[in-house]
């Protein structure tokens, strides 16, 4: 799996972590976030990475920030991309079983570094169940 990884100063030491996480467990990541952890406004790093996930809705991306908030607002902006605001395993579960969301958003000053990788994990594992939820999903971009 290719996954795409994005987030501000804010994200910037928690990023480093879920990505040593993902590529142990084999995967690849591309990394569209900042590295610095000097203070960067959000939507110049989140916007590439929700380009390439309304390109490519087969993309699964990840995006950090203080609250989870703002770069969600951003991703979600973009035809296709479904980033969810998760801060617990039962919502990054439900948001992939019912929404099939393609990002996850997580908030980096509200979580620990072992919650964050729990969450991940779960999303990464958590298949969309399709059904009334694929007609509900069909109805966002309109």
């Amino acid at each position: 799996m290719n996954i795409l990884i994005s987030n501000d100063h804010a994200g910037t030491e928690l990023k480093k972590e879920i990505v040593d996480y993902i590529e142990a467990k084999g995967h690849s990541v591309k990394n569209y976030g900042d590295d610095s952890g000097e203070s960067v406004d959000y939507p110049d790093f989140i916007h590439p990475l929700a380009k390439q996930v309304s390109v490519n809705n087969e993309q699964t991306g990840i995006i950090i920030c203080g609250s989870g908030n703002g770069v969600s607002m951003v991703a979600n902006k973009y035809n296709g991309v479904r980033a969810a605001i998760c801060w617990n395993k039962e919502l990054a579960s439900l948001s992939r079983q019912h929404n099939n969301a393609n990002v996850l958003s997580l908030p980096a000053r509200f979580l620990s570094t072992k919650e964050a990788i729990e969450i991940v994990d779960v999303f990464l594992t958590t298949e969309f169940e399709g059904g009334r939820h694929e007609r509900r999903v069909n109805k966002i971009n309109k």
